[in-house]
Protein backbone atom coordinates (compact mmCIF):
# COMPACT_ATOMS: atom_id res chain seq x y z
CA UNK A 1 0.00 0.00 0.00
CA UNK A 2 1.31 3.08 -1.16
CA UNK A 3 0.97 6.92 0.90
CA UNK A 4 0.70 9.85 -0.70
CA UNK A 5 3.74 12.71 -0.18
CA UNK A 6 3.27 14.65 2.78
CA UNK A 7 5.08 17.81 3.60
CA UNK A 8 5.93 21.13 5.53
CA UNK A 9 7.69 22.08 2.79
CA UNK A 10 11.02 21.98 4.02
CA UNK A 11 10.48 18.63 4.82
CA UNK A 12 9.30 15.93 2.46
CA UNK A 13 7.57 11.90 3.72
CA UNK A 14 6.46 9.25 1.14
CA UNK A 15 5.63 5.72 1.45
CA UNK A 16 5.78 3.22 -1.60
CA UNK A 17 5.52 -0.64 -1.05
CA UNK A 18 6.26 -0.48 2.72
CA UNK A 19 9.21 1.55 2.06
CA UNK A 20 9.23 4.96 3.60
CA UNK A 21 11.37 8.31 2.54
CA UNK A 22 12.36 11.23 4.20
CA UNK A 23 13.90 14.29 2.39
CA UNK A 24 15.27 17.15 3.82
CA UNK A 25 14.21 19.64 1.11
CA UNK A 26 15.64 23.33 1.98
CA UNK A 27 18.54 22.84 -1.02
CA UNK A 28 19.00 26.56 -0.71
CA UNK A 29 20.54 26.71 2.68
CA UNK A 30 22.29 23.05 1.68
CA UNK A 31 19.61 21.15 4.03
CA UNK A 32 20.24 22.63 7.25
CA UNK A 33 17.60 21.37 9.63
CA UNK A 34 15.10 23.94 11.57
CA UNK A 35 13.75 23.02 14.96
CA UNK A 36 10.07 21.94 13.57
CA UNK A 37 12.04 19.94 10.70
CA UNK A 38 13.97 18.04 13.50
CA UNK A 39 10.47 17.61 15.36
CA UNK A 40 8.53 16.73 12.23
CA UNK A 41 11.53 13.51 11.67
CA UNK A 42 10.78 12.36 14.96
CA UNK A 43 7.12 12.31 14.90
CA UNK A 44 7.46 10.18 11.57
CA UNK A 45 9.86 7.65 13.53
CA UNK A 46 7.25 7.55 15.87
CA UNK A 47 4.41 6.88 13.35
CA UNK A 48 6.46 4.21 11.43
CA UNK A 49 7.03 2.32 15.04
CA UNK A 50 3.14 2.03 15.01
CA UNK A 51 2.67 1.01 11.11
CA UNK A 52 3.93 -2.35 10.72
CA UNK A 53 3.33 -2.07 7.15
CA UNK A 54 6.48 0.00 6.72
CA UNK A 55 9.43 -2.16 6.38
CA UNK A 56 12.96 0.42 5.65
CA UNK A 57 13.30 4.01 6.01
CA UNK A 58 15.61 6.43 3.96
CA UNK A 59 16.75 9.50 4.76
CA UNK A 60 18.03 11.99 1.71
CA UNK A 61 18.74 15.69 1.34
CA UNK A 62 17.34 17.91 -1.84
CA UNK A 63 19.64 18.33 -3.95
CA UNK A 64 23.53 17.24 -4.88
CA UNK A 65 25.04 19.69 -2.49
CA UNK A 66 24.40 18.42 1.03
CA UNK A 67 23.34 15.57 2.93
CA UNK A 68 21.93 17.94 6.06
CA UNK A 69 24.75 20.53 6.68
CA UNK A 70 23.67 20.95 10.76
CA UNK A 71 20.91 23.08 12.60
CA UNK A 72 20.00 26.35 11.18
CA UNK A 73 22.47 28.63 12.79
CA UNK A 74 19.75 31.79 12.73
CA UNK A 75 18.06 29.91 15.28
CA UNK A 76 20.76 29.82 17.53
CA UNK A 77 20.27 33.72 18.04
CA UNK A 78 17.26 33.42 20.43
CA UNK A 79 19.52 31.92 23.19
CA UNK A 80 19.99 33.65 26.23
CA UNK A 81 20.01 31.43 29.43
CA UNK A 82 21.68 28.48 30.21
CA UNK A 83 18.14 26.91 30.06
CA UNK A 84 18.23 27.69 26.24
CA UNK A 85 21.23 25.47 25.89
CA UNK A 86 20.08 22.94 27.77
CA UNK A 87 16.65 22.78 26.54
CA UNK A 88 18.28 22.72 22.73
CA UNK A 89 20.15 19.45 24.04
CA UNK A 90 17.79 18.26 25.24
CA UNK A 91 15.42 18.18 22.34
CA UNK A 92 17.91 17.26 19.67
CA UNK A 93 18.83 14.44 21.74
CA UNK A 94 15.14 13.48 22.00
CA UNK A 95 14.45 13.96 18.50
CA UNK A 96 17.70 11.74 17.73
CA UNK A 97 17.18 8.96 20.50
CA UNK A 98 13.44 8.44 18.49
CA UNK A 99 15.49 8.23 15.13
CA UNK A 100 18.13 5.59 16.93
CA UNK A 101 15.28 3.15 18.20
CA UNK A 102 13.08 3.80 15.22
CA UNK A 103 12.24 0.15 14.71
CA UNK A 104 12.56 -0.53 10.77
CA UNK A 105 16.17 -0.73 8.91
CA UNK A 106 17.06 3.31 8.79
CA UNK A 107 19.14 4.16 5.61
CA UNK A 108 21.16 7.67 5.12
CA UNK A 109 21.73 8.63 1.23
CA UNK A 110 24.34 10.87 1.26
CA UNK A 111 25.30 13.19 -1.26
CA UNK A 112 27.93 16.27 -0.70
CA UNK A 113 28.23 17.95 3.24
CA UNK A 114 26.69 15.99 5.89
CA UNK A 115 28.18 18.21 8.74
CA UNK A 116 27.22 19.03 12.14
CA UNK A 117 23.65 18.32 13.13
CA UNK A 118 23.12 16.03 9.71
CA UNK A 119 26.28 13.85 10.30
CA UNK A 120 24.99 13.47 14.09
CA UNK A 121 21.65 12.36 11.66
CA UNK A 122 23.62 9.81 9.95
CA UNK A 123 25.44 8.43 12.64
CA UNK A 124 21.57 7.30 13.70
CA UNK A 125 21.00 5.57 10.83
CA UNK A 126 21.78 1.74 10.69
CA UNK A 127 23.85 1.93 7.03
CA UNK A 128 24.82 4.96 5.50
CA UNK A 129 26.04 5.07 1.62
CA UNK A 130 26.95 8.27 0.04
CA UNK A 131 28.55 9.62 -3.08
CA UNK A 132 31.84 10.21 -4.19
CA UNK A 133 31.24 13.60 -3.55
CA UNK A 134 30.25 12.96 0.53
CA UNK A 135 31.70 14.59 2.99
CA UNK A 136 31.24 13.93 6.20
CA UNK A 137 32.32 15.91 10.10
CA UNK A 138 31.96 18.18 13.05
CA UNK A 139 33.29 20.93 12.47
CA UNK A 140 32.42 23.33 15.14
CA UNK A 141 35.82 23.67 16.71
CA UNK A 142 36.40 25.97 13.67
CA UNK A 143 32.88 27.47 13.06
CA UNK A 144 30.76 27.87 16.28
CA UNK A 145 33.31 26.61 19.30
CA UNK A 146 30.36 24.65 20.72
CA UNK A 147 30.34 20.88 21.78
CA UNK A 148 28.36 17.68 20.80
CA UNK A 149 25.73 16.30 22.80
CA UNK A 150 26.47 13.58 25.08
CA UNK A 151 25.04 10.94 22.83
CA UNK A 152 26.32 12.02 19.93
CA UNK A 153 29.95 11.47 21.13
CA UNK A 154 28.76 7.85 22.04
CA UNK A 155 27.82 7.34 18.19
CA UNK A 156 31.05 9.09 17.05
CA UNK A 157 33.09 6.40 19.03
CA UNK A 158 31.41 3.89 18.88
CA UNK A 159 31.27 4.18 15.07
CA UNK A 160 35.68 4.97 14.72
CA UNK A 161 36.68 4.72 18.06
CA UNK A 162 38.19 7.55 20.75
CA UNK A 163 40.74 8.38 18.73
CA UNK A 164 39.74 8.83 15.51
CA UNK A 165 36.37 10.96 17.09
CA UNK A 166 39.13 13.12 18.60
CA UNK A 167 41.28 13.90 15.22
CA UNK A 168 38.24 14.43 13.50
CA UNK A 169 36.22 17.49 16.20
CA UNK A 170 39.96 18.64 17.02
CA UNK A 171 41.14 19.14 13.52
CA UNK A 172 37.41 20.19 12.33
CA UNK A 173 37.90 18.48 9.06
CA UNK A 174 35.55 16.87 6.69
CA UNK A 175 36.06 13.49 5.77
CA UNK A 176 36.01 12.58 2.06
CA UNK A 177 33.99 9.25 0.74
CA UNK A 178 37.27 6.78 0.04
CA UNK A 179 38.35 7.48 4.24
CA UNK A 180 34.71 7.34 5.17
CA UNK A 181 33.79 3.99 3.58
CA UNK A 182 37.73 2.54 5.36
CA UNK A 183 36.86 4.21 8.81
CA UNK A 184 32.85 2.75 8.71
CA UNK A 185 30.93 6.19 8.43
CA UNK A 186 29.86 5.14 5.11
CA UNK A 187 29.07 1.35 4.42
CA UNK A 188 29.21 2.08 0.44
CA UNK A 189 30.45 4.50 -2.30
CA UNK A 190 28.18 5.33 -5.11
CA UNK A 191 29.49 7.59 -8.34
CA UNK A 192 26.77 9.85 -8.44
CA UNK A 193 23.55 10.59 -6.64
CA UNK A 194 21.26 8.99 -9.40
CA UNK A 195 23.53 5.43 -8.86
CA UNK A 196 23.19 6.91 -4.29
CA UNK A 197 19.06 6.63 -4.82
CA UNK A 198 19.04 3.53 -6.80
CA UNK A 199 21.26 1.91 -4.41
CA UNK A 200 19.70 3.27 -1.59
CA UNK A 201 16.10 1.32 -2.93
CA UNK A 202 17.99 -1.38 -3.36
CA UNK A 203 19.10 -1.61 -0.06
CA UNK A 204 15.93 -0.64 1.35
CA UNK A 205 14.05 -3.53 -0.63
CA UNK A 206 16.53 -5.90 0.67
CA UNK A 207 16.34 -5.18 4.06
CA UNK A 208 12.84 -5.26 3.91
CA UNK A 209 12.72 -8.34 2.44
CA UNK A 210 14.06 -10.17 5.49
CA UNK A 211 12.63 -11.24 8.98
CA UNK A 212 11.58 -8.12 10.77
CA UNK A 213 12.03 -9.24 14.50
CA UNK A 214 15.74 -10.38 13.05
CA UNK A 215 16.20 -7.00 12.21
CA UNK A 216 14.68 -5.24 15.21
CA UNK A 217 16.19 -7.60 17.64
CA UNK A 218 19.93 -7.08 16.11
CA UNK A 219 19.25 -3.30 15.50
CA UNK A 220 18.31 -2.57 19.97
CA UNK A 221 20.83 -5.19 20.97
CA UNK A 222 23.45 -3.63 19.22
CA UNK A 223 22.19 -0.48 20.93
CA UNK A 224 22.45 -1.73 24.13
CA UNK A 225 26.01 -2.80 24.21
CA UNK A 226 27.10 0.85 22.89
CA UNK A 227 27.92 2.61 26.56
CA UNK A 228 25.43 6.19 25.78
CA UNK A 229 26.40 9.09 28.36
CA UNK A 230 23.15 10.65 30.16
CA UNK A 231 22.71 14.03 29.17
CA UNK A 232 23.14 14.88 32.89
CA UNK A 233 26.52 13.09 32.89
CA UNK A 234 27.30 16.43 30.09
CA UNK A 235 25.62 19.13 31.79
CA UNK A 236 28.67 20.96 32.91
CA UNK A 237 30.08 20.74 29.46
CA UNK A 238 27.30 21.88 27.90
CA UNK A 239 26.89 24.52 29.76
CA UNK A 240 30.88 25.64 29.73
CA UNK A 241 30.60 25.71 25.55
CA UNK A 242 27.23 27.48 25.41
CA UNK A 243 27.01 29.71 27.55
CA UNK A 244 30.69 31.28 26.90
CA UNK A 245 32.11 34.21 24.68
CA UNK A 246 33.60 32.29 22.02
CA UNK A 247 30.06 30.14 20.92
CA UNK A 248 29.01 33.93 20.70
CA UNK A 249 31.72 35.06 18.82
CA UNK A 250 31.44 31.75 16.62
CA UNK A 251 27.89 32.47 16.29
CA UNK A 252 28.40 35.90 15.24
CA UNK A 253 31.35 35.68 12.67
CA UNK A 254 29.22 32.45 11.11
CA UNK A 255 26.63 34.05 10.24
CA UNK A 256 28.48 36.83 8.97
CA UNK A 257 31.18 35.12 6.70
CA UNK A 258 34.05 35.75 8.78
CA UNK A 259 36.63 34.10 10.70
CA UNK A 260 36.16 33.57 14.24
CA UNK A 261 38.56 35.20 16.99
CA UNK A 262 38.42 32.64 19.37
CA UNK A 263 38.99 33.48 23.68
CA UNK A 264 38.79 30.35 25.43
CA UNK A 265 36.03 32.22 27.76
Amino acid sequence: MNAPTTANEDLLYSVQDGIARITFNRPQARNAMTFAMYDRMAEICTEINADRSIKALILTGAGDKAFASGTDISQFRAFKTAQDALDYEARIDRVLGTLEQCRVPVIAAIAGACTGGGAGIAACCDLRIGTETARIGFPIARTLGNCLSMSNISRVVSLVGPARTKDLIFKARLVEAPEALALGLLNEVAPDVETLQRRADETAKLVASHAPLTLEATKEAVRRIRRTLSREEGEDLILKAYMSEDFREGMDAFLNKRTPVWKGK
